[in-house]
């Protein structure tokens, strides 16, 4: 199972391996405060993406084929397939800290993880 959530919020038991999915750290969070499992930076958007995007709800479609295209290169396909694979056996939550709930990299990430 695979869940987004903000890093700002409360970690939960029941979100199982946390791992941060921007490519800049969160501002006011330390580490400790995380929580997470790991800082998976390789698969945000990039600068030029994320810039152009600026949580548009317009561009969302766009962003996301954009975001797709990435995401596609051979290394980054293994890191999607081991995220996968552990959201088989568990509860995988992707953190990110933008402040749009709805047209965030985490969203179009989880739903580019459950359809492939």
């Amino acid at each position: 199972m695979i869940k987004i959530k903000r890093i700002y919020e409360i970690k939960l038991p029941d979100d199982g391996k946390r791992y941060l999915v921007d490519r800049v750290w969160p501002r006011g969070v330390s580490k400790e405060q995380a929580g997470i499992d790991g800082w998976l930076k390789e698969l945000a958007p990039s600068t030029a993406l994320r810039t152009w995007f600026s949580h548009d709800p317009e561009k969302w479609e766009e962003f996301k084929e954009k975001y797709r295209d990435e995401l596609s290169s051979p290394l980054l396909s293994e890191v999607l397939q081991k995220l996968r694979d552990e959201s088989s056996h568990g509860v995988v939550t992707l953190i990110y800290s933008a402040k749009d709930t709805k047209f965030n990299n985490a969203a179009c990430l989880k739903e580019i993880l459950e359809l492939d």
